[in-house]
């Protein structure tokens, strides 16, 4: 006669850790389409861009020299304090208090 049994904590470990994963290809994935999409926006209107002028300069400029990589690293902070959540949450799940 089969027998049910509970899940051992190997089993609920690898759930917790196949969970883990599957949020942080998620946030991956999700970054790299803002990444590109901001990417792709700036490169493709920066005709219709340079008609807009900031202190004498064409808007597309500042982006090209700044906007783009403050936006980069808005997109790094991001990913980062993120990560260090799910992390905390999954050790938090393990057991492995901080």
């Amino acid at each position: 006669m089969d027998s049910i049994h509970a899940p051992s904590s190997a089993d609920a470990g690898h759930a917790g850790s196949h969970r883990h994963w599957r949020h942080t290809r998620r946030l991956t994935a999700w970054l790299l389409a803002i990444w590109f999409l901001s990417t792709f926006f700036f490169l493709y209107f920066a005709r219709a861009l340079d008609q807009v002028h900031l202190f004498g300069w064409p808007v597309s400029f500042y982006m090209a020299a700044q906007g783009m990589m403050l936006i980069y690293l808005a997109i790094v902070v991001y990913y980062m304090r993120r990560m260090r959540r799910l992390e905390q949450q999954f050790h938090q799940e393990q057991g492995h208090g901080e």
